[in-house]
């Protein structure tokens, strides 16, 4: 029986069992290192359970450990199931006569931007194969979506406007 005092004047009793058979043991944390294979393809909030890795129950068995994948923001490209998104700037020549840019994909490899006639703002271009690879199959890939930007010049002369009008006379395009 144990007796604890809760204020001035008020007591609590109760029983305590104390078990004969096992000592009061108390387990003392442990410092382990894990290495976690983070499959290709895996997506945010998925689960990696580890087997008994975790902290022991009231009986000692110890539990499972389970580390919840988090995605991180990429400044370029965003993910949208197996598929890439990302924002490609190309500027007002470039946009008009083609373009071939080179840009680093996530795992390092160079993939090339390219555009042989007009492109127009917000146009996308869906290049095949270039996007996450798949949880079930690491040699299938989902597709990259890239959205072209057009920077435009801020301002322009005189002698730039007039060969801009003779350029695109006759086409059905008017310059002011």
């Amino acid at each position: 029986m144990v007796t604890r005092q809760l204020g001035p004047g008020m007591f609590q009793q109760y029983t305590q069992q104390v078990c004969e058979d096992c000592p009061n043991v108390k387990y003392q944390r442990e410092t382990e290192f894990l290495r976690i294979h983070v499959e290709p393809g895996m997506v945010h909030g998925q689960q990696i359970n580890q087997f008994e890795e975790g902290e022991p129950l009231i009986d000692g068995e110890p539990g499972d450990l389970i580390f919840v994948l988090k995605q991180m923001d990429h400044p370029f490209f965003s993910r949208s199931g197996n598929d890439l998104h990302m924002m490609h700037t190309i500027d007002l020549v470039e946009a008009l006569v083609g373009f071939k840019h080179e840009i680093k994909h996530l795992d390092g490899h160079t993939v090339t931007l390219q555009a042989a006639s007009v492109t127009k703002p917000g146009q996308v271009a869906k290049i095949a194969g270039e996007g996450m690879p798949l949880m079930d199959n690491a040699h299938q890939h989902g597709d990259l979506y890239v959205t072209y930007q057009i920077a435009f010049p801020d301002t322009m002369s005189n002698a730039q406007k007039e060969s801009i009008q003779k350029t695109f006379a006759g086409t059905g395009m008017t310059v002011l």
